[in-house]
């Protein structure tokens, strides 16, 4: 894991541990997924999930139930801390972030230009039970 996916993770964790949850565990095969959508966003400057049904399938992803968190940002939005404190203000995502049924995750952290900024953050989660 690079070193912004690895701040991301620990960040989710400490999040979840403040909830009574247990910490994430990192899956290769969500990793590979994530990896490849946030790069896919960020070289067709698109900000949406996409098939992600298809794309849990196309990277051998199992488990009874899935689910992803997208962010993207710059400066300090770029943050770990700023990206975790905007999926826990939305209920989707806050859902997604600490529902105790997700045991697993894979992050895809990467920088480029992005949706009209020189050097952007695209963050792509996604979660396994």
């Amino acid at each position: 894991m690079s070193p912004a996916e690895t701040s991301l993770l620990r960040q989710v964790n400490v999040t979840r541990a403040q909830f009574g949850l247990a910490p994430f565990r990192p899956d290769a095969r969500l990793e590979a997924a994530a990896r490849s959508h946030s790069r896919s966003m960020l070289v067709t400057n698109t900000f949406a999930h996409g098939a992600f049904a298809t794309r849990m399938v196309r990277f051998d992803v199992r488990g009874a139930i899935a689910g992803e968190n997208l962010a993207w940002g710059t400066g300090y939005r770029a943050t770990a801390r700023a990206i975790v404190q905007a999926w826990l203000a939305s209920p989707e995502h806050r859902a997604n972030l600490l529902r105790p049924s997700f045991t697993r995750i894979g992050i895809g952290s990467l920088s480029g230009a992005f949706q009209g900024s020189r050097e952007a953050r695209v963050v792509t989660a996604d979660f396994a039970g």
